[in-house]
C-alpha cells in the first residue's frame, strides 16, 4: 500500500512539472524542482528568460498559482525563479533549441543547426559537447547523427558531472530525437590536472625538501653488546621452573 502512495505522488509530481513546461513554452524553462515546506509547496523554475516566465507585473507566475490550487489541489503553492547565466552550458536549453529550430527551419538543415549550436558551445568554454539526433535526417529512412567535441565522461562516478537532456522536434517528414550532453567548464574534474604557476611552485619546493633530506647526514647505531642474560632454571621436584628475578627481565 505505502509503494502505491508513493508511485501515486511521484505521478503527481511529474504530471505538475510537465505542466509548467507546456504552459511556459518550449525553451522558456529548463528544470522544474517542487519542494516540501512548514509553509506550502515551493516551485523552483529554472530558466534562462525570466522575464517571459513571469510576465508583466508578474501576470503569468498569478495565473500559474491559481491554477496549481484549483487544478491539482496545492494547499499554498510559492513560485520562485532560478536564472540561468549561463544558457550555453545548460543541456535542456540547447535541446529546446535545436528543436525549435528543426521546426521552424526544417530538417534538412540539420547540419548548419548541429554544427552552429556546437560552435556557440565552445565558443562559451565549454570542456565537452555532444549532440545526437535520430529521425528521418535527411532521407525517409531514420537514421543516427553525432556532433561532438572536446572531453565527455561516459562511465563511472564522473560521469555525473555531465549535464544530460533530450527533447523532441515535430517535423513536417516525422519526428526528430534530440540529446544533448554538456560538460560545464565550471564542473569538477577530479583526475584533471592543470599545470601553471602555483603548480610549479609547488614542484620546486618538494624537488628542494628531498635534496635537503638527502644531504643530512645519517646517524651512526651503536651496536648493543650481543650478550644477554641467560635465564637460571630452579628445579623443584621433578619440575624446573624459572626465578622470579628472570622473569622481570623478560624470562617465562
Amino acid at each position: 500500500m505505502e509503494e502505491k502512495n508513493i508511485i501515486k505522488f511521484k505521478k503527481e509530481e511529474f504530471t505538475i512539472r510537465e505542466y509548467i513546461k507546456n504552459s511556459l513554452g518550449k525553451g522558456k524553462v529548463s528544470k522544474v524542482r517542487i519542494e516540501y515546506t512548514p509553509i506550502g509547496e515551493k516551485i523552483i523554475i529554472s530558466t534562462s528568460k525570466p522575464g517571459l516566465v513571469i510576465g508583466r507585473g508578474g501576470e503569468k507566475i498569478g495565473e500559474l498559482t491559481g491554477i496549481l490550487k484549483k487544478r491539482f489541489k496545492l494547499e499554498n503553492p510559492h513560485i520562485e525563479i532560478e536564472e540561468i547565466r549561463d544558457p550555453e552550458f545548460d543541456a535542456q536549453i540547447v535541446a529546446d533549441e535545436i528543436a525549435m529550430a528543426l521546426e521552424n527551419l526544417g530538417p534538412m538543415k540539420f547540419k548548419v543547426i548541429a554544427y552552429k549550436m556546437l560552435q556557440k558551445i565552445i565558443n562559451a568554454g565549454a570542456l565537452g559537447v555532444e549532440i545526437r539526433l535520430g529521425g528521418k535526417l535527411p532521407s525517409a529512412r531514420a537514421k543516427q547523427w553525432r556532433f561532438s567535441y572536446g572531453l565527455l565522461k561516459k562511465t563511472g562516478d564522473s560521469a555525473k558531472i555531465v549535464d544530460r537532456a533530450q527533447a523532441v522536434a515535430q517535423t513536417k517528414p516525422g519526428t526528430v530525437g534530440i540529446k544533448v550532453a554538456v560538460l560545464s567548464p565550471y564542473a569538477k574534474i577530479e583526475d584533471r590536472i592543470t599545470i601553471d604557476d602555483e603548480f610549479m611552485q609547488k614542484l620546486k619546493d618538494l624537488e628542494i625538501k628531498n635534496a635537503e633530506i638527502k644531504a643530512k647526514p645519517t646517524k651512526k647505531i651503536r651496536k648493543k653488546d650481543e650478550g644477554t642474560p641467560q635465564a637460571i632454571p630452579i628445579r623443584i621436584g621433578n619440575k624446573q621452573s624459572i626465578a622470579p628475578e628472570n622473569k622481570k627481565r623478560g624470562f617465562g
